[in-house]
C-alpha cells in the first residue's frame, strides 16, 4: 500500500525528534514545519518500521490518532 492510497487528509512531513520507548508502547515526537506532532504507537511497530531519531516520516492525523509512515 502506498501513502497516496491512504485516505487521510491531514498529513505532516517531518523528522523524528525523540522516541521514548516503553515495553508495549512508545511515544514518537515528530518535528514538522507546523510544530511537534506526537504519536503513541506500539514498540513493535517502532522496531518493524525501523524508526530512529532523525528519520524522515509523515504523520497521518485522523480524528484522535496519529499514525506514522516511514518515507
Amino acid at each position: 500500500m502506498s501513502i497516496q492510497s491512504i485516505n487521510v487528509r491531514n498529513q505532516f512531513r517531518g523528522r523524528i525528534k525523540e522516541i521514548i520507548s516503553g515495553p508495549v508502547v512508545s511515544e514518537i515526537d515528530v518535528e514538522t514545519p507546523h510544530g511537534i506532532v506526537t504519536s503513541v504507537i506500539t514498540s513493535r511497530s517502532v522496531q518493524e518500521l525501523g524508526l530512529q531519531v532523525g528519520a524522515e516520516v509523515i504523520a497521518l492525523v485522523k480524528s484522535t490518532e496519529v499514525a506514522i509512515a516511514k518515507v
